[in-house]
Formats: C-alpha cells, structure tokens, sequence
C-alpha cells in the first residue's frame, strides 16, 4: 500500500479501487450474480472557523461576526453482491473512508447505523480499511497491522475472520462470501491496487517530496522507503 494515497489522493482512489474490485469480482460469480458499484451521499454539518482579523477601512456601524449553517457533501463508493428476481442482496463490500472513522462525524453515525442494520440480515458484510489515521472497527483481540480487512458472514455472526498486514506488505487475497450454497471466492486486493495505481498515473501525479500523513514511525520508514523505490 501507498500510504501518500491518503492524504493526496484518497477520494479519487476509493472510487477507483471500488470500481476495480467491482470488474476483479465479475468473472468469478457470472452470471449467477449481479455486481453493482453504488454511490452513497450524505450531508456532513462543517464547524464554523474562527474569523480573520484584517486592517480595513471601519464601516459606519460595526458588523457583528455569526456563523450559517453549512453542509459539505459527501459521496462514498461501496459494491453490492445481487442474485435471483427480484434481486437479493447477498454482499455489501465496503471501503472506509476517513469520514466513516472520524468518530462523532454525520459520517461515522451513518456508517455505523448502516452497518448494523446490514448485520441483523442475511447478508455478508466485508469492511476494506487502507487508512491508518482514525478510529478502527471494534473487535474483540484484532491481529497486528496497518491495515485490515473484516469479513462478517450471517452464521456464525457475531463471529468474524479480520485479516490484518503492515504497511510493507503486500496487500492479501481474501475470500468474498456469496450465498451459503456457493464456496467464497477470492479477491486479490494487490492486484487490484496496482491496476489501480498504474491507470491512475499515480507514480507521477503523487508528490513523494511531501510528509506522509499520519506520520511514519523511524521503524517503518525503511521498509516503505525500499518498496516506494521498487515501485518507481
């Protein structure tokens, strides 16, 4: 994983890397189900800002500083797993974004309803999180890493498999869950990272000069350092 991709790049990434995990997925369950990319949009409430003060010429009577409301949009990408007529909803895969783990935030409040409501169905739910900055999904005993993936099937809920990898290391194979009479089928998430990557021109639209964000660690600098080199 590049970890510049979140703080330069991370929304045109999470509609691209949504879409390639959509086409990655297709050949694999056709034509028995149906993969859908779909967009969710929400209104998130923006915190007002403290004024400037400016040396100008002092009107007649002095204005009083207030605060409008005022909404930023959100629009989020996430794919669906459909079958039979009329169409069922087996799978709902997930990437978090970073208004999904800022907790207290309209995003983390819908994020969160939805996933509960998705959890009392019979559906599948798989979370992709390539963000290390926020708050992580709540599990009892995680793995290690940087980054994760949580797969919750409808048995055995509460139960769920949570993959997890360091920053260094290659982006896994994970099994995405259909119907109970299926066999799971495998995504390839480096792949579709680096088809990603290379149609998106990222090795030059990325500015490597600039800090990464959250910050590495002095252990992790090395090993980021040698795989932004292979890349390049």
């Amino acid at each position: 994983m590049d970890p510049f991709i979140e703080s330069q790049k991370w929304e045109d990434f999470h509609a691209r890397f949504a879409t390639a995990i959509g086409d990655a997925l297709v050949p694999s369950v056709r034509p028995k189900y149906i993969v859908d990319v779909e967009r969710r949009i929400y209104l998130e409430r923006v915190a007002p800002i403290r004024p400037m003060q400016t040396l100008v010429a002092e009107p007649s009577i002095q204005p009083k500083i207030c605060t409008i409301p005022y909404f930023e949009e959100h629009r989020e990408t996430f794919i669906t797993i459909r079958r039979g007529s009329p169409a069922q909803v087996v799978t709902v895969i997930e990437l978090l974004s970073p208004s999904n783990k800022r907790k207290g935030t309209e995003g983390h409040v819908q994020y969160f309803d939805k996933v509960q409501a998705l959890l009392k169905t019979s559906a599948s739910l798989v979370e992709i999180d390539l963000l290390r900055a926020g708050e992580r999904s709540t599990v009892s005993d995680p793995p290690e890493g940087d980054y994760f993936a949580l797969v919750s099937k409808p048995r055995p809920r509460p139960l769920v498999e949570v993959y997890g990898w360091a920053l260094a290391d290659r982006l896994p194979r994970i099994l995405i869950p259909l119907s109970e009479e299926d066999p799971d089928v495998p995504l390839d998430l480096q792949a579709a990272f680096d088809l990603v990557y290379d149609r998106a021109g990222y090795d030059y639209a990325i500015d490597y000069q600039q800090p990464v964000v959250p910050p590495l660690s002095p252990q992790e600098l090395p090993g980021i350092t040698k795989v932004l080199q292979a890349m390049s």
